[in-house]
């Protein structure tokens, strides 16, 4: 079925998740963030936070990630470590299929994202560890 979402009503729905880390729950988390739709092996999520996300990465294909307010740096983990990139409303960005990556929004960000499904999480200094 075809559908239109109005992404400014759907984040006024959701809390913003302040100080994420290693602290924040799962379901903390998850209440934060809203599933617009399936799109794909996943789904299209939207959700506001401050703070540190966990690593994250998606075996079934790359993850597209929008920044619509804020900034954030997205650290992304490849063969040679860690590559950073600031990421600022209007900016979006290809994370390829099985790469860690991280977002780290002191002041805040809003973010929309194609995001492929099933996602593994961890907070372990060097993800590549978890492997």
């Amino acid at each position: 079925m075809v559908r239109a979402v109005n992404i400014k009503d759907e984040l006024g729905k959701l809390p913003i998740l302040n100080a994420r880390g290693p602290d924040t729950s799962e379901t903390e988390a998850a209440a934060a963030f809203a599933n617009l739709g399936a799109f794909r092996d996943g789904a299209i999520f939207v959700g506001s936070f401050d703070g540190e996300s966990p690593w994250e990465r998606h075996g079934k294909g790359d993850e597209l990630v929008h920044v619509l307010d804020g900034s954030a740096t997205l650290t992304v983990m490849t063969e040679n470590g860690p590559q950073s990139m600031e990421m600022a409303a209007g900016t979006i960005a290809i994370v390829p299929k099985g790469h860690w990556h991280r977002f780290n929004a002191p002041d805040g960000v809003t973010l929309l994202t194609a995001t492929p499904q099933p996602t593994d999480h961890t907070f372990a200094d060097d993800p590549r560890t978890e492997d």
